[in-house]
């Protein structure tokens, strides 16, 4: 029967972490296991100090022994013993972690030069895989959040960029949590937090909403006056149905130039009149 090679490799993986009491230490790490602990018990009380160890709640050790993993597992939180000569541990902080992703300086699809950074969240999920697969576990994340944020936004305009920021920003969060998988770390968010741009790049976009604003407002005039001209049209219909509406309006003008304080009355005459008046000259 064929067994699926992902099987095979994550059988592998979990091979490599065999822990000392089951992995072949030979006859001289058994030698020096003997001579740890005898040692330790001679020396004992003062050996305790040397040999129980505190793990936080929020800590994991990996403990070393002869350089192979014990138990294959974390150990914590709460109290561990370690022999002094032949045990190591490093402790890995569980909690969540963030760090700045300094301004990066990027060319996008359209040729125009912007400057974003950004803020990442992630903590470790395998103390095991974060100590044993990567040297460094905080520095490669953040080297890889740097380098993803740069390929990403290469491939994207500028428009792009300012208007759809969170799906960038979760698409960068999909490829952060995929490539540190291996590394035992899980990416819980990615966020973008300023795009800089040029001072002339600015003024050319302030420029343009300017010009548009500008269009936009001539168009409202226009259909302002559009409006107000039918508006003009409909009341001198009704007017030309009644003289004495037309008489009333008069009427209503002079009261509201009267109501001004002011000396000056405006007496329209009829278009009618001037053009018999112009016949008669002629």
């Amino acid at each position: 029967m064929d067994v699926p090679m992902e099987t095979i490799t994550k059988r592998g993986s979990r091979e490599e972490l065999v822990d000392a009491g089951k992995g072949d230490i030979g006859v001289c790490g058994w030698v020096i296991l003997v001579l740890s602990a005898f040692l330790t018990a001679i020396l004992f009380p003062f050996s305790i100090w040397f040999c129980v160890k505190v793990v936080k709640e929020y800590e994991r050790a990996v403990v070393f022994r002869l350089g192979r993993i014990i138990s294959g597992k974390a150990t914590g939180p709460g109290l561990m013993f370690i022999l002094p000569c032949t045990d190591n541990f490093i402790k890995v902080d569980l909690r969540v972690l963030s760090f700045a992703i300094p301004p990066q300086e990027i060319l996008t699809k359209d040729s125009v030069t912007t400057t974003v950074d950004g803020v990442v969240y992630y903590k470790v999920e395998s103390a095991i895989k974060s100590v044993a697969n990567v040297y460094n576990v905080h520095v490669a994340t953040q080297q890889l959040a740097q380098t993803t944020l740069r390929n990403i936004l290469g491939t994207q305009t500028l428009s792009s960029i300012l208007s759809n920021r969170e799906e960038i920003a979760h698409n960068i969060h999909s490829i952060l949590d995929n490539a540190t998988h291996e590394w035992g770390v899980k990416v819980e968010r990615v966020e973008m937090r300023d795009v800089r741009l040029p001072v002339q790049m600015q003024r050319a976009m302030a420029a343009e909403a300017e010009a548009v604003r500008e269009a936009r407002a001539k168009v409202v005039a226009a259909e302002g006056e559009m409006n107000a001209s039918r508006a003009l049209k409909e009341a001198s219909m009704v007017l030309m149905e009644s003289p004495a509406a037309m008489q009333l309006r008069y009427l209503q003008t002079l009261n509201t130039i009267a109501a001004e304080h002011n000396s000056t009355i405006v007496f329209p005459l009829p278009i009618d009149m001037l053009q018999g008046l112009f016949h008669k000259m002629k």
